[in-house]
């Protein structure tokens, strides 16, 4: 038995929990400022109106502090969005936590002063260089973890020990686990496929859609081995198996179809997902000063035409 802090009360992390208490671990979850998470994870019965299940009542809801960082865990999960990262990192640097990290979260970051992009570990290390980190990516669909539908999802660590060790941990018959070195280019493929699956929603037909997922797979082999990942990864569950499960339906999708029929991005936001985050088109506005100036536009067609659908605001053109 082992004891596990995660920090982010969200759909993933919440639904995290299942197979790490299933695995017989003591497994705490925190939320450091959403007041709806914190809420609903305190309450008796740990309703999550994301994933509309009642959480397990082992599962032991624990409140944001400094003091609950100090505490001794053999493993803490960051499963916060995007924008945790840095809050989380700070307060990870000042007590200096050597403790294993796992990190669910997807994304890039555009570091503007080095003209760089981040990998989240690259971020986090940045702000303490001591932390022990690995990766969790793959096609993992919250709603379908709670169910305990058959799930693979890939840890990556350079030090291929530590991964194993965390994977042996947290892994059940349903929730599968596999192993990488390629760090950076699991978290690239994991980040890029949303802007892909979005590309892939604007086909209007399967054959259309079809040919748009070749294509976004040979622009995300050259990404990932530009930012000094490994191309085999692309065809890994990182790359080809997350791009599918979000090409097949999830929010990039749905918003990429909308782009296909002839919306622009703030049309088709305002009138059919008002209230919906796309991670997509969070992560082209992050990106796009980077890319633009620093890759081979021909390389990546479809993806440029996406950040000027965004940016600019107009209307999808793929052919």
């Amino acid at each position: 038995m082992k004891k596990i802090l995660v920090i982010g009360g969200g759909a993933m992390g919440s639904a995290f929990t299942i197979p790490c208490l299933e695995n017989k671990n003591k497994v705490s979850i925190t939320e450091p400022y959403s007041k709806n998470f914190i809420k609903e994870l305190s309450s008796k019965k740990k309703y999550h109106s994301s994933l509309q299940i009642n959480l397990p009542k082992k599962l032991k809801f624990r409140k944001f502090s400094t003091n609950l960082l100090r505490e001794k865990f053999d493993l803490i999960v960051i499963a916060l969005s995007l924008k945790g990262i840095d809050f989380i990192g700070k307060e990870l640097k000042k007590l200096k936590i050597k403790t294993p990290i796992l990190v669910l979260t997807k994304g890039l970051k555009y570091e503007k002063k080095k003209n760089k992009i981040l990998t989240i570990s690259e971020q986090l290390k940045k702000n303490y260089n001591g932390m022990n980190i690995s990766v969790l990516k793959g096609p993992c669909l919250a709603k379908e973890l709670v169910r305990k539908n058959q799930t693979s999802v890939i840890i990556a660590n350079k030090n291929i020990k530590i991964a194993q060790w965390i994977g042996n941990i947290i892994s059940t018959k349903y929730y599968i686990i596999e192993f990488s070195k390629d760090i950076i280019g699991v978290e690239v493929c994991s980040a890029i496929k949303n802007i892909y699956a979005m590309i892939i929603g604007a086909g209007q037909s399967l054959n259309t859609s079809s040919s748009l997922f070749q294509k976004s797979i040979i622009e995300m082999k050259y990404l990932t081995k530009y930012f000094k990942g490994k191309e085999l990864t692309t065809l890994g569950l990182a790359g080809v198996g997350d791009l599918y499960v979000s090409a097949a339906g999830g929010r990039n999708s749905k918003m990429g179809n909308y782009l296909g029929k002839g919306f622009t991005f703030k049309s088709a936001k305002k009138k059919f997902m008002p209230k919906d985050t796309v991670e997509g088109e969070q992560l082209v506005r992050e990106i796009a000063p980077f890319i633009l100036k620093k890759i081979n536009k021909k390389k990546v067609p479809l993806m440029i035409k996406l950040f000027r659908t965004i940016i600019n605001n107009k209307k999808l053109i793929l052919r």
